[in-house]
């Protein structure tokens, strides 16, 4: 992983300052630049927050994620996990933090490791004794053996061990929760050691003990009770290990910091590399072995050293002995306990090196860190916390070759696009995008989606086929809504509606996924060289292109003629375009491959507990469309001078001014069924039949609602003429109309799950429809049908049609066609802008003359 940019940054407030001063430049440069280049607001803006967002996101790596790690290792360590380490990279207030947090795991892992010894330990070491207890006792029980003191001694020996094994761990257990406080007071050494080697004595074990002691009245400041306990542990473990007839020696001399204490036998000795492992508890290695100890001996010997500040350790034998020799370093004065030193005494290390001289009281050393520990894992990085539930990214890994891909398809947009007018150019670059997306998508074999990639293709079609910019976006528009819906393979209304929101989000819940594509550079070793390579060959070229173009003027001909001019502005506006195209096509790209929960929450709803509640309003409804169809056919009947006596309109003022509410009214009762059917319950026939009733007659009335609406614009149209906004709004209705058709189809098997995305597929169908009919060239027909009939006519209108009505203008009188095609021109385009519309309008322009006598009829 490569090292974020601000690590060295020794301070977080440092580092935000200089993100956030980074950050404006980065915007304030791009802005001023997209000045210069005469680049349009609308394109400007969201270039420069993408950029500058993407600047954020390069300097703030690192920042925040050992934070986000730190808490995904204290879950771990909740259930017990402890192997987690966080990546401490940084220098600032964050770092130190997760270094720490990394010598705190090492400290719990220790001390659970211990824990989890300790209990195996003592079970075992309870079991032995237990188990040979339990055996004398079955025999005595079952008569196999008889009570002598022989079998008496042997059940003796096992209840001593036991009780010897309870009194060790009561004392650790004193010493790990700090109960243990010294009692100090002159302790004679000599004496000491003769009561302790008294004791060992009567062990019975057929060993001799030598004590020295210098000088002879040595006398030391100590808790009697628990030197006497380290010294008997001490004995007693030499005892044990000493061949018969050996010698265990004790020697004790005062030095420059306090009293030494040495204990040495003749067995068989410790290696010098698990000298310091003997001292845990239930040690099993060399002088810990064997003898038939509890295992705590040494160790209870090491903390009462640590209680009174000192050091205890093995050394090397005396020159030409065999044996084990332990060294006990005590201080003038013992010290206290403190939280420290019990902490010292659960995790001082098994493979630190014995000291080999007297010391200052025992500072805790560093555990031991796990060989390999786990990094943990960040489950919930900021966009994860952002976005939650409804937009997770669990698994999803970087993906280089599709952020090439978009970023191809932005610099091909980038050279395309700029100063051409819609066209076969395009429709290259919609296709190129629609396939990086559906590509990539992981939802491309479904039915639905295949089905929304097959209709966006016939409406990017239309950049091609049609010159009627209005159709053409409306078709692109809806093209990207079928697209999007497609890509979440959404099945309800509210799908739709996220999955249209989630296309710009995506350029900040990408983010991450963004970065780790990026990172995934450093791993093509021959990509990168390739890379270089490239990149300096064009400077290479460029350079020297430079230098002899302006050194030889046959040259710079050849190079402009293989070479664009590309100026400072047009080179400003196509990086602008190609960062924005491709931008937008890595964000749906993104959305293909892991698209948002946008069914989340759509489950169904709780019907009302009694019938009218939903009854009573959809019956309103019902009587409201029923009195409104009363006075349509009062009027239709009553003919235009009762109309124009009731109301003061004419018919035309009549039907013009009711054709928005309509189309209003016929969108406002989709809803009215949507939320009846919601709401309505289904338990028994009689709720079926009320169902299927009232919401049957709100839908055949709505279609009746339609037909007027369409009729009331026809009659519109027919007196004042026909325009683009009218046609669409027509077929607005009609599709409206259609899908109050599908709802009664719904009602009838009460299954509507295939409503929403029949809704969307049809609509963005009829869209295609319209763009297919060519309307322009339709509305010219109908106008200049009009002018035939009536003589009126707005040559105005008429002149602002695109260039897929002039095969129908031109079809009027000599005299009359120039007024039609006043305003247009023949184009220009080059092969890239090569479109239908203007291909075939280009002849029928050159050949009739414009005019300069129309007189217009405004169509109203």
């Amino acid at each position: 992983m490569s090292t974020p940019l601000l690590d060295q940054v020794t301070s977080v407030k440092v580092k935000l300052g200089l993100l956030v001063a980074v950050s404006v430049t980065v915007a304030s440069i791009l802005a001023a630049v997209g000045a210069v280049g005469t680049v349009p607001l609308w394109l400007s803006i969201p270039v420069t927050v993408a950029l500058a967002l993407g600047v954020t996101q390069l300097l703030a790596v690192g920042m925040t994620s050992p934070l986000r790690e730190m808490t995904a290792a204290a879950r771990g360590m909740a259930r017990g996990d402890y192997s987690a380490r966080v990546t401490a990279s940084s220098s600032d207030e964050v770092g130190e933090l997760a270094r720490a947090f990394n010598r705190m795991a090492e400290d719990l892992a220790a001390v659970d490791r211990q824990r989890r010894e300790l209990v195996a330990n003592v079970s075992h070491e309870l079991r032995t004794p237990l188990a040979a207890l339990c055996a004398v006792l079955e025999n005595l029980v079952d008569g196999v053996a008889e009570p002598d003191p022989v079998t008496l001694r042997t059940a003796l020996d096992q209840a001593e061990r036991l009780s010897a094994l309870a009194s060790d761990l009561l004392d650790l257990a004193r010493v790990d929760a700090g109960e243990v406080r010294l009692s100090t007071t002159q302790v004679p050494v000599l004496e000491l050691l003769e009561r302790a080697v008294a004791e060992a004595q009567v062990s019975s074990r057929e060993v001799q003990y030598d004590v020295l002691v210098t000088p002879s009245d040595l006398a030391v400041p100590a808790d009697p009770a628990r030197l006497h306990q380290l010294i008997g542990n001490l004995l007693d473990n030499a005892s044990r290990h000493s061949p018969a007839g050996g010698v265990v020696r004790i020697t004790a001399e005062a030095t420059s910091t306090g009293w030494r204490l040495e204990v040495a036998d003749e067995g068989p000795g410790i290696p010098a590399a698990d000298r310091d492992r003997v001292f845990e508890r239930f040690g099993t290695l060399a002088e810990a072995d064997g003898g038939g100890g509890t295992g705590l001996g040494l160790a209870i010997a090491r903390w009462v050293t640590d209680l009174h500040g000192g050091t205890i350790h093995f050394v090397d034998p005396a020159p030409r002995s065999t044996g084990a020799r332990v060294r006990v370093d005590l201080p003038r004065e013992p010290l206290q306990p403190t939280p420290v030193t019990r902490k010292a005494v659960m995790t001082k290390p098994v493979d630190s090196p014995a000291p080999s001289g007297p010391s200052t009281p025992a500072v805790p050393p560093k555990p031991a860190v796990p060989s390999a520990p786990a990094v943990a894992r960040v489950p919930e990085p900021g966009m994860d916390m952002m976005f939650g539930k409804f937009w997770p990214e669990a698994g999803l890994s970087g993906n280089l070759r599709a952020v090439l891909y978009c970023l191809g398809v932005g610099l091909l947009a980038g050279i395309v696009l700029p100063y051409r007018d819609l066209g076969l150019g395009t429709f290259v670059v919609l296709l190129a995008a629609g396939g990086v997306i559906l590509g990539f998508s992981v939802n491309r074999r479904s039915r639905f989606t295949l089905a929304c990639a097959a209709l966006c293709l016939l409406l990017a079609v239309t950049v091609v086929v049609r010159d009627a910019e209005w159709i053409v976006v409306l078709c692109l528009l809806a093209g990207g809504a079928v697209c999007m819906a497609g890509l979440v393979n959404g099945r309800t209304l509210p799908a739709f509606v996220l999955a249209g929101i989630a296309w710009p989000l995506a350029g900040l819940r990408g983010l991450p996924w963004l970065g780790r594509s990026a990172q995934a550079v450093k791993g093509l070793r021959a990509s990168a060289a390739a890379l270089r390579t490239v990149l300096w060959s064009l400077l290479g070229l460029l350079v020297f292109g430079v230098l002899f173009a302006s050194a030889d003027a046959l040259f710079a001909e050849w190079a402009g003629a293989i070479v664009p001019d590309i100026e400072l502005d047009s080179f400003v506006l196509r990086a602008f375009i190609t960062v924005a195209v491709g931008g937008v096509v890595l964000a749906a790209t993104y959305l293909g491959l892991n698209p948002p929960n946008v069914e989340t929450g759509s489950g169904p709803t709780r019907p009302v507990a009694r019938r009218y509640e939903w009854l009573a309003p959809v019956l309103i409804v019902d009587a409201v469309f029923l009195v409104f169809l009363a006075a349509q056919a009062t009027a239709n009947f009553g003919g235009h001078d009762y109309l124009e006596r009731i109301t003061g309109l004419t018919y035309a003022e009549y039907v013009h001014q009711g054709f928005g509410q309509l189309t209003v009214a016929t969108a406002l009762t989709l809803l009215v069924v949507w939320a009846a059917a919601r709401k309505a319950p289904r338990a028994t026939a009689a709720d079926l039949a009320w169902l299927r009733g009232s919401l049957g007659l709100l839908c055949v009335l709505t279609l009746v609602v339609v037909a007027s609406a369409l009729y009331r614009m026809h009659l519109y149209q027919e007196a004042y003429g026909f325009t683009q906004l009218r046609l669409l709004v027509d077929v607005f209705e009609g599709w409206l109309g259609l899908l109050v058709l599908g709802v009664m189809a719904a009602g009838v098997t009460l299954k509507a799950s295939w409503l929403p995305r029949a809704a969307l597929l049809s609509g963005a169908g009829f869209l295609f429809l319209l763009a297919a009919i060519n309307p322009d060239a339709w509305i010219a027909q109908r106008n200049l049908d009009r002018y035939e009939t009536s003589g009126e006519v707005d040559w105005d209108y008429l002149q602002g049609l695109s260039a897929d009505a002039v095969p129908v203008l031109a079809t009027l009188p000599a005299d009359v066609a120039g007024c039609a095609l006043t305003g247009h021109e023949p184009s220009d385009d080059d092969w890239l802008e090569w479109n239908f519309g203007r291909h075939r309008a280009e002849p029928l322009i050159r050949s009739h003359p414009t005019a300069t006598n129309c007189v217009s009829k405004p169509a109203g």
